[in-house]
Protein backbone atom coordinates (compact mmCIF):
# COMPACT_ATOMS: atom_id res chain seq x y z
CA UNK A 1 0.00 0.00 0.00
CA UNK A 2 2.80 2.48 -0.73
CA UNK A 3 1.67 6.00 -1.55
CA UNK A 4 3.28 7.87 -4.42
CA UNK A 5 1.15 11.00 -4.69
CA UNK A 6 2.71 14.33 -5.59
CA UNK A 7 6.02 12.82 -6.66
CA UNK A 8 6.86 11.86 -3.08
CA UNK A 9 9.06 8.93 -2.22
CA UNK A 10 10.40 7.51 1.02
CA UNK A 11 13.64 9.51 0.94
CA UNK A 12 11.78 12.50 2.41
CA UNK A 13 11.15 10.72 5.72
CA UNK A 14 13.24 7.55 5.72
CA UNK A 15 9.96 5.63 5.76
CA UNK A 16 7.38 4.30 3.32
CA UNK A 17 3.94 5.93 3.31
CA UNK A 18 0.81 3.80 3.02
CA UNK A 19 -2.53 4.86 1.60
CA UNK A 20 -5.30 4.07 4.09
CA UNK A 21 -8.23 5.92 2.48
CA UNK A 22 -8.60 8.90 0.12
CA UNK A 23 -6.54 11.73 1.58
CA UNK A 24 -5.33 9.60 4.52
CA UNK A 25 -1.89 8.02 4.87
CA UNK A 26 0.59 6.87 7.45
CA UNK A 27 4.21 5.77 7.75
CA UNK A 28 6.14 3.59 10.17
CA UNK A 29 9.16 5.53 11.35
CA UNK A 30 12.58 3.90 11.73
CA UNK A 31 13.93 3.18 15.17
CA UNK A 32 10.96 2.52 17.43
CA UNK A 33 8.53 1.68 14.60
CA UNK A 34 6.22 4.48 15.73
CA UNK A 35 3.42 5.52 13.40
CA UNK A 36 2.96 9.02 11.99
CA UNK A 37 -0.20 9.82 10.06
CA UNK A 38 -1.38 12.49 7.63
CA UNK A 39 -4.94 13.59 6.82
CA UNK A 40 -5.51 16.10 4.01
CA UNK A 41 -8.36 18.42 3.13
CA UNK A 42 -8.20 21.17 0.54
CA UNK A 43 -6.72 23.79 2.87
CA UNK A 44 -4.15 21.87 4.86
CA UNK A 45 -2.91 18.66 6.43
CA UNK A 46 -3.28 17.31 9.96
CA UNK A 47 -0.35 15.17 11.10
CA UNK A 48 -0.89 12.50 13.73
CA UNK A 49 2.14 12.21 16.04
CA UNK A 50 5.45 13.91 15.43
CA UNK A 51 8.17 11.30 15.85
CA UNK A 52 10.90 11.04 18.45
CA UNK A 53 13.18 13.95 17.50
CA UNK A 54 13.06 17.29 15.69
CA UNK A 55 14.87 15.70 12.73
CA UNK A 56 12.33 12.89 12.58
CA UNK A 57 9.49 15.40 12.86
CA UNK A 58 10.96 17.46 10.04
CA UNK A 59 11.01 14.35 7.87
CA UNK A 60 7.36 13.68 8.67
CA UNK A 61 6.45 17.27 7.80
CA UNK A 62 8.32 17.15 4.49
CA UNK A 63 6.74 13.82 3.67
CA UNK A 64 3.19 14.89 4.53
CA UNK A 65 3.50 18.15 2.60
CA UNK A 66 5.06 16.34 -0.33
CA UNK A 67 2.27 13.77 -0.39
CA UNK A 68 -0.53 16.28 -0.65
CA UNK A 69 1.05 19.54 -1.81
CA UNK A 70 -0.39 21.38 1.18
CA UNK A 71 1.06 22.79 4.41
CA UNK A 72 0.73 21.02 7.74
CA UNK A 73 -1.73 23.19 9.67
CA UNK A 74 -2.47 20.89 12.63
CA UNK A 75 -0.63 18.25 14.66
CA UNK A 76 -2.49 15.81 16.94
CA UNK A 77 -0.41 14.05 19.60
CA UNK A 78 -1.97 10.76 20.66
CA UNK A 79 -0.12 10.56 23.99
CA UNK A 80 2.81 12.18 25.80
CA UNK A 81 5.60 9.64 25.22
CA UNK A 82 8.90 10.73 23.73
CA UNK A 83 8.77 8.63 20.55
CA UNK A 84 5.50 10.36 19.57
CA UNK A 85 6.04 13.97 20.70
CA UNK A 86 9.70 15.02 20.67
CA UNK A 87 9.48 15.94 16.99
CA UNK A 88 6.69 18.46 17.55
CA UNK A 89 8.97 21.50 17.24
CA UNK A 90 9.42 20.68 13.54
CA UNK A 91 5.94 22.02 12.67
CA UNK A 92 6.22 25.82 12.98
CA UNK A 93 2.91 27.57 12.53
CA UNK A 94 0.83 24.44 13.06
CA UNK A 95 -1.70 24.19 15.90
CA UNK A 96 -0.67 21.34 18.19
CA UNK A 97 -3.48 19.41 19.89
CA UNK A 98 -3.07 17.03 22.82
CA UNK A 99 -0.43 17.02 25.53
CA UNK A 100 3.35 16.90 25.36
CA UNK A 101 3.92 15.72 28.93
CA UNK A 102 6.67 16.57 31.39
CA UNK A 103 9.99 17.57 29.77
CA UNK A 104 12.14 15.85 32.41
CA UNK A 105 10.22 12.59 32.07
CA UNK A 106 10.44 12.74 28.29
CA UNK A 107 14.21 13.26 28.51
CA UNK A 108 14.68 10.44 30.98
CA UNK A 109 12.69 7.99 28.88
CA UNK A 110 14.40 9.03 25.65
CA UNK A 111 17.85 8.57 27.17
CA UNK A 112 16.83 5.17 28.53
CA UNK A 113 16.03 4.13 24.96
CA UNK A 114 19.37 5.31 23.61
CA UNK A 115 18.81 8.96 22.67
CA UNK A 116 21.89 11.06 23.55
CA UNK A 117 21.17 13.18 26.61
CA UNK A 118 21.97 16.48 24.91
CA UNK A 119 19.70 15.73 21.97
CA UNK A 120 16.89 14.70 24.30
CA UNK A 121 17.19 17.89 26.36
CA UNK A 122 17.28 20.03 23.22
CA UNK A 123 14.16 18.38 21.77
CA UNK A 124 12.23 18.67 25.03
CA UNK A 125 13.23 22.31 25.42
CA UNK A 126 11.90 23.13 21.96
CA UNK A 127 8.46 21.59 22.40
CA UNK A 128 5.66 23.98 21.38
CA UNK A 129 2.64 24.78 23.50
CA UNK A 130 -0.16 22.30 22.92
CA UNK A 131 -3.92 22.65 23.24
CA UNK A 132 -5.26 19.86 25.50
CA UNK A 133 -8.42 18.16 24.26
CA UNK A 134 -11.23 17.99 26.81
CA UNK A 135 -13.79 15.50 25.52
CA UNK A 136 -13.92 15.97 21.74
CA UNK A 137 -12.67 18.50 19.21
CA UNK A 138 -13.56 18.65 15.53
CA UNK A 139 -11.10 20.12 13.05
CA UNK A 140 -11.97 21.21 9.52
CA UNK A 141 -9.27 20.87 6.88
CA UNK A 142 -11.24 22.24 3.92
CA UNK A 143 -13.27 20.59 1.19
CA UNK A 144 -15.62 18.97 3.68
CA UNK A 145 -12.84 17.04 5.40
CA UNK A 146 -13.44 17.00 9.14
CA UNK A 147 -11.42 15.11 11.73
CA UNK A 148 -12.54 14.23 15.27
CA UNK A 149 -10.10 14.24 18.16
CA UNK A 150 -11.45 12.24 21.08
CA UNK A 151 -9.79 12.24 24.51
CA UNK A 152 -10.07 8.87 26.23
CA UNK A 153 -8.22 9.88 29.37
CA UNK A 154 -5.77 7.68 31.21
CA UNK A 155 -5.11 4.16 29.90
CA UNK A 156 -1.80 3.43 28.14
CA UNK A 157 -0.65 6.88 29.24
CA UNK A 158 -2.04 9.69 31.40
CA UNK A 159 -3.64 11.35 28.35
CA UNK A 160 -4.66 9.09 25.48
CA UNK A 161 -6.14 10.77 22.42
CA UNK A 162 -7.53 9.05 19.33
CA UNK A 163 -8.01 10.58 15.90
CA UNK A 164 -11.10 9.54 13.94
CA UNK A 165 -11.27 10.27 10.22
CA UNK A 166 -14.80 9.62 8.93
CA UNK A 167 -15.06 8.09 5.48
CA UNK A 168 -15.43 4.85 3.59
CA UNK A 169 -13.60 3.32 5.25
CA UNK A 170 -13.27 5.32 8.44
CA UNK A 171 -9.72 5.44 9.80
CA UNK A 172 -8.91 5.48 13.51
CA UNK A 173 -5.42 6.48 14.67
CA UNK A 174 -5.17 4.68 18.00
CA UNK A 175 -1.82 5.74 19.39
CA UNK A 176 -0.36 3.12 21.71
CA UNK A 177 -3.77 2.05 22.98
CA UNK A 178 -3.27 -0.58 20.26
CA UNK A 179 0.04 -2.15 19.29
CA UNK A 180 0.58 -4.75 16.59
CA UNK A 181 4.35 -5.23 16.43
CA UNK A 182 4.68 -6.25 20.07
CA UNK A 183 2.77 -6.70 23.30
CA UNK A 184 1.12 -3.46 24.51
CA UNK A 185 3.41 -1.70 26.97
CA UNK A 186 2.15 -0.61 30.37
CA UNK A 187 4.72 1.67 31.94
CA UNK A 188 4.57 3.35 35.34
CA UNK A 189 2.30 6.10 33.98
CA UNK A 190 -0.31 3.66 32.63
CA UNK A 191 -3.75 3.06 34.15
CA UNK A 192 -4.23 -0.64 33.32
CA UNK A 193 -7.64 -0.88 34.95
CA UNK A 194 -9.02 1.67 32.49
CA UNK A 195 -7.38 0.33 29.35
CA UNK A 196 -10.02 -2.24 28.30
CA UNK A 197 -12.79 0.35 28.65
CA UNK A 198 -10.77 2.76 26.48
CA UNK A 199 -10.64 0.11 23.77
CA UNK A 200 -14.40 -0.44 24.09
CA UNK A 201 -14.83 3.26 23.37
CA UNK A 202 -12.36 3.06 20.51
CA UNK A 203 -14.40 0.29 18.88
CA UNK A 204 -17.58 2.25 19.43
CA UNK A 205 -16.07 5.24 17.66
CA UNK A 206 -14.71 3.34 14.68
CA UNK A 207 -17.17 0.51 14.21
CA UNK A 208 -16.65 -2.90 12.67
CA UNK A 209 -15.49 -1.74 9.24
CA UNK A 210 -12.93 0.90 10.21
CA UNK A 211 -9.20 0.75 9.57
CA UNK A 212 -7.41 0.86 12.94
CA UNK A 213 -3.88 2.26 12.96
CA UNK A 214 -1.76 1.16 15.95
CA UNK A 215 0.92 3.32 17.48
CA UNK A 216 3.42 0.63 16.47
CA UNK A 217 3.01 -2.03 13.82
CA UNK A 218 0.79 -2.93 10.90
CA UNK A 219 -2.74 -1.68 10.34
CA UNK A 220 -5.39 -3.90 11.98
CA UNK A 221 -9.14 -4.44 12.02
CA UNK A 222 -11.84 -4.36 14.69
CA UNK A 223 -11.39 -8.05 15.46
CA UNK A 224 -7.72 -7.50 16.33
CA UNK A 225 -8.59 -4.56 18.60
CA UNK A 226 -11.27 -6.61 20.36
CA UNK A 227 -8.89 -9.54 20.89
CA UNK A 228 -6.23 -7.22 22.27
CA UNK A 229 -8.83 -5.63 24.55
CA UNK A 230 -9.76 -9.04 25.95
CA UNK A 231 -6.11 -10.01 26.38
CA UNK A 232 -5.45 -6.81 28.34
CA UNK A 233 -8.51 -7.44 30.52
CA UNK A 234 -7.16 -10.91 31.38
CA UNK A 235 -3.65 -9.58 31.91
CA UNK A 236 -4.74 -6.88 34.32
CA UNK A 237 -7.63 -8.72 35.95
CA UNK A 238 -10.41 -6.38 34.88
CA UNK A 239 -13.63 -6.97 32.99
Amino acid sequence: MELHEGGHDEQHTGAHWERLAPGVARCRLPGWDATAGAVAGTAGVLVVDAGGSPAEGAGVRRGAEGLFGLPVTHVALTHPHFDHVLGASAFPGAVVHGTTGDAEELCRDAVAYGVPAGAARDAAGRLPAARPVDGEREIGLGGGRRVRLVALGAAHSPDDLVVLVPGDPAVVFCGDLVEESGEPQAGPDASPGRWPAALDRLLELGGEDAVYVPGHGAVVDARFVREQRNALARRFGVS
